[in-house]
């Protein structure tokens, strides 16, 4: 079973919480290659970080910049930053009461197919929805989490945008708890037209513990991936 160090870093600016990944991404990789030739190889580690990020809009790197419907202007008026990421799909939104998780895992140590891990990582925010009676399931071509797919009112509740190298990953997933839905309004949420975004608070029209989720979070990550976490954070 895979060890993974669980990390809460709290309320993170977009760009440190990316920085700081990206250390640990580097870091895995340069081990990898370090191990190259080597009779005893040195373990790789895993990592999986929550954060909040204050209002920030981020924009893939294939997505389009015209699914941004702010200016610079209106963006600083509204107290909202804008990152271009490395990670893959088009532009999403994170904000408070927004559970983001970045799985920085070598995939070699689990199952090396990208198709696998976008799956199993929607299946943990499936399995984490179901706690509280409802059915999220997957739109074909569209990565996430949604509600009623094949019907005028679906709508996302988990976007998903990775990016990985040499099967290491980073970035990951963005969970819609109490997120306020109005900074989706901003922006056409993952270049997708005609389809809405939810949260579980939305949904359920009562707030949720963030806390409670991410513990349903880690539990069930923990079973989906076949892996132990290890922190003291995660029993606190």
């Amino acid at each position: 079973m895979n060890q993974v160090v669980f990390k809460d870093l709290g309320i993170k600016d977009y760009k440190e919480a990316w920085d700081f990944q990206n250390e640990l991404f580097q870091g895995i990789i340069d081990i990898k290659l370090a191990n190259r030739g080597r009779d005893i190889e040195q373990e790789t580690p895993n990592y999986f970080l929550f954060t909040e990020h204050p209002p920030v809009y981020t924009l893939g790197k294939s997505g389009d910049l015209s699914n941004l419907l702010l200016n610079q202007q209106q963006l600083e008026q509204k107290g909202i930053s804008f990152f271009k990421s490395n990670r893959g799909g088009d532009i999403t939104f994170h904000g408070p009461q927004q559970i983001v998780g970045y799985p920085i895992l070598n995939l070699e140590s689990f199952k090396p197919d990208i198709r696998w891990y976008m799956r199993s990582l929607e299946e943990v925010i499936i399995r984490t929805i179901a706690h509280y009676g409802l059915t999220g399931v997957r739109s074909d071509g569209e990565t996430g989490v949604w509600l009623d797919v094949g019907t005028p009112f679906a709508r996302k509740i988990c976007a998903l945008g990775v990016r990985t190298s040499r099967w290491v990953t980073m970035h990951g997933f963005a969970l819609n708890v109490n997120t306020n839905l109005g900074y989706f309004d901003h922006i056409i949420p993952c270049g997708i037209r005609g389809k809405a975004v939810t949260s579980i608070e939305a949904e359920l029209n009562r707030k949720i513990p963030l806390e409670e989720v991410k513990s349903l979070i880690l539990e069930n990550f923990e079973v989906v991936f076949e892996a132990e976490l290890t922190s003291e954070s995660k029993t606190q």
